[in-house]
């Protein structure tokens, strides 16, 4: 489709999402955005180029056909919008709330080089919500069976993905999961009011029906090794196993009271439910004064998270400038909007602590940002005499995560680099063991819920490749 010069100035801006009023929403763990309705759903897709070459799929990871299922919500069609994002997304209600569509499908958008492109995410999310509530008409066409077995380790972002692929490509396939809950990140680090957990649950029936196994508490390396797995008769096995280790400062005081890792903070609330203590009997710190270190995804979930559990003040402490932070800007913005305060240009060097071991204030040194790093970000540079000290009772180290070293030390012959992750071909997740594949955070380090499942989707059509040759 074409447009004139006159048609593309009428064309209308995005339609905004509604959501719970700031100060409404820092008292509840309720999911912030309502969604769309279907009459503002239909009205977004009307805004669809409709592009041939479609850019738009081009830019997402896990090539979901974005102008034939917006074409089907502009019917009005969205049960069938759902079914065809299905076909190559088994996550799309998680991911329409929680993939960076901005620096993705969206950013591609033709309707981005002069204004506002599609709300594509949006869109995916209402196709996915209408289709939550169709799950007993929906028919999904299961190739027949092979007869080949495969395990997936963690029922994470990439697990679930190449588990939902193998099972609809007619594999029997059975995950194992270190948790008492499946989803992986989606679970423990994701808070509740971005991404409720019923829709995690309702994702994880969907790949259930498909007659795939999920084996909970179950971590391999310990009850199971991934040699004993292919003894065991699996024919292949995929790692999807994330980045669950959290990453410290290395400063004098981080053993003290109050401070936490953003994993345990996160996983006591959102997968352990401490924010509903005591009916359920997970105790939290619920600080007043809480400082969270860190600029990304995981840092603005933490601080959130603090306000709601009553914090009376929340800071965040960066070390470099609002343009290097990684998190997305609707989570920066959200963040602001609850009140987060913002120290730019900050790095914590030392946690204080009071006579009974607790914190009670974090010294921080003030930064300027020099060359580029290796990262592509100017690098923060300390500025001499510039040490300050912020009263707080709790601080959430939030600066990343490196995968656990438990499969590695466990599989002799699994090539493995310095930072723990797992070596593999970026194109097929095969690792340097014979039937042994690899995908998301456990080969990248912490990296995006919907590039773990791009991982799990290319390592699926990789194994299924390899079990239908012959002597596969």
């Amino acid at each position: 489709m074409s447009d004139t010069p006159e048609t593309k100035a009428k064309r209308p801006g995005r339609h905004p999402m509604p959501e719970q009023k700031p100060l409404e929403r820092v008292k509840n763990f309720q999911e912030v955005p309502f969604g769309y309705t279907p009459e503002t759903a239909v009205a977004e897709a009307q805004r669809c180029l409709q592009c041939k070459n479609a850019p738009c799929r081009k830019g997402c990871p896990v090539e979901v056909k974005i102008p034939e299922f917006i074409r089907l919500i502009k019917e009005g069609n969205f049960a069938a919008a759902n079914r065809l994002i299905k076909e190559d997304n088994a996550l799309p209600a998680v991911c329409g709330r929680v993939c960076p569509q901005e620096d993705q499908c969206e950013q591609v958008c033709l309707l981005a080089k002069k204004g506002e492109p599609v709300a594509i995410g949006r869109l995916e999310r209402f196709a996915a919500d209408y289709g939550l509530g169709e799950v007993e008409k929906v028919k999904v066409i299961v190739a027949p069976a092979t007869g080949k077995r495969v395990a997936v380790v963690g029922a994470g972002p990439a697990g679930l993905t190449c588990a939902g692929d193998l099972a609809l490509m007619g594999h029997s396939v059975t995950i194992f999961e270190a948790f008492h809950k499946a989803g992986g990140v989606l679970v423990y680090g994701i808070p509740e009011f971005r991404l409720p957990k019923a829709i995690v649950q309702s994702e994880v029936e969907a790949l259930q029906r498909l007659g795939v196994d999920i084996q909970l508490n179950a971590v391999i390396g310990k009850i199971d090794t991934i040699d004993e797995l292919l003894e065991q008769g699996f024919d292949a096995v995929f790692i999807g196993s994330g980045a669950g280790l959290p990453n410290f400062m290395g400063i004098p005081g981080e053993n003290l009271g109050g401070v936490y890792s953003a994993n345990e903070y996160l996983t006591r609330s959102n997968l352990m439910k401490a924010y509903r203590f005591p009916e359920y009997d997970t105790p939290i710190i619920r600080g007043k004064r809480v400082v969270v270190i860190g600029g990304g995804n995981v840092a603005m979930d933490a601080a959130r998270t603090a306000l709601r559990l009553g914090a009376e003040q929340v800071a965040l402490a960066y070390r470099r400038s609002r343009e290097e932070m990684p998190a997305r800007r609707e989570e920066t913005h959200h963040a602001e909007e609850e009140g987060v305060r913002f120290e730019l240009l900050t790095a914590p060097v030392e946690v204080l602590g009071d006579e009974k071991g607790f914190v009670r204030a974090l010294r921080c040194q003030r930064m300027k940002l020099g060359e580029p790093d290796s990262s592509g970000r100017r690098r923060p540079i300390p500025i001499e005499g510039s040490e300050f000290d912020m009263e707080v009772d709790t601080v959430i180290v939030a600066i990343g995560n490196t995968p656990n070293p438990l499969i590695g030390a466990t599989t002799p012959d699994l090539k493995v680099g310095k930072h723990g992750t797992i070596e593999t071909e970026a194109a097929t997740g095969q690792t340097s063991k014979p039937r042994v594949f690899a995908g998301g955070d456990i080969v990248t380090g912490a990296a995006t819920v919907i590039s773990a499942m791009g991982a799990g989707k290319r390592a699926a059509r990789a194994i299924h490749a390899m079990l239908m040759t012959k002597g596969g």
